[in-house]
C-alpha cells in the first residue's frame, strides 16, 4: 500500500496514461464513475471544467483508493458550437468526419488536480483550433475501416492514423490528444506533487 504512487489519474483513457508515462511521472489509474452528461444551460467550457473536477473529486472521495493528488480531465470536440462526442457507430463517425472536412474546429480539455490532504482543487480549460484538409469519401471510409474513430471524440485521433487529416493546429497538441500536459505539469509542480528536474 505504501508503495502506491501518490498521483492518481481518474481516467481510463490510454492516451492520457501514455502522455503522463512519457514524462516519467509515477502514477496509478482509477477510472472515475462520475456521470458524463451536459447539464441544461451549460456552455462547452463550463462542461469540460465541471466534469474534470467531478472526475477528480469522485475518485478522491473513495477511501479505498490510495493517493494524494487526483487528476481529472475531460475533452470534447466542438464544431460550430455543437459538441461532438464519441460516435455511436460507423455511420455517425462518417457524418462527423464529413462535417469536419476542410474546416476548423476546436478541441477543449478541462483539467483538475485535487490535493486530498489540503482539500485544494486547481482547475482550468485549454482550447486548441484544429484545421482538417478536405477529405474524400474513400478516405473517410478507409479511415473508419481502421477502427480508430470508434472511441474518439470527434471520430479521430491526432496521435494515430488520423494525423493524415490534420493540416494545422493552433495551440496545444497534447490538449488534442486528451490532456494539456504543459498546464497539468505546472499545477502538479505548484502543488508539490512532482519535480520533473531537481
Amino acid at each position: 500500500m505504501k508503495n502506491e504512487p501518490a498521483i492518481v489519474l481518474a481516467s481510463a483513457s490510454p492516451r492520457r496514461r501514455e502522455l503522463l508515462t512519457g514524462l516519467g511521472i509515477a502514477f496509478s489509474v482509477t477510472p472515475s464513475r462520475a456521470k458524463e452528461e451536459v447539464l441544461p444551460g451549460e456552455s462547452p467550457e463550463e462542461h469540460v471544467l465541471r466534469l474534470s473536477r467531478d472526475k477528480a473529486l469522485e475518485v478522491a472521495s473513495r477511501p479505498e483508493v490510495p493517493g494524494r493528488w487526483f487528476i481529472g480531465s475531460d475533452t470534447i470536440v466542438l464544431r460550430d458550437g455543437t459538441i461532438l462526442g464519441k460516435p455511436a457507430n460507423d455511420t455517425e463517425a462518417a457524418e462527423m468526419l464529413r462535417s469536419l472536412s476542410g474546416r476548423n474546429h476546436r478541441v477543449l480539455s478541462g483539467y483538475a488536480v485535487h490535493d486530498r490532504c489540503t482539500g485544494t482543487t486547481v482547475s482550468d480549460m485549454v482550447s486548441t483550433i484544429v484545421r482538417f484538409r478536405k477529405l474524400t469519401d474513400p478516405e473517410i471510409a478507409g479511415y473508419i475501416a481502421t477502427g480508430e474513430p470508434r472511441d474518439k471524440a470527434g471520430a479521430y485521433a491526432i496521435q494515430g492514423i488520423g494525423a493524415f487529416m490534420v493540416r494545422r493546429i493552433e495551440g496545444s497538441y497534447t490538449n488534442v490528444v486528451g490532456l494539456p500536459l504543459c498546464e497539468v505539469v505546472e499545477v502538479l509542480e505548484r502543488l508539490g506533487a512532482i519535480r520533473l528536474f531537481a
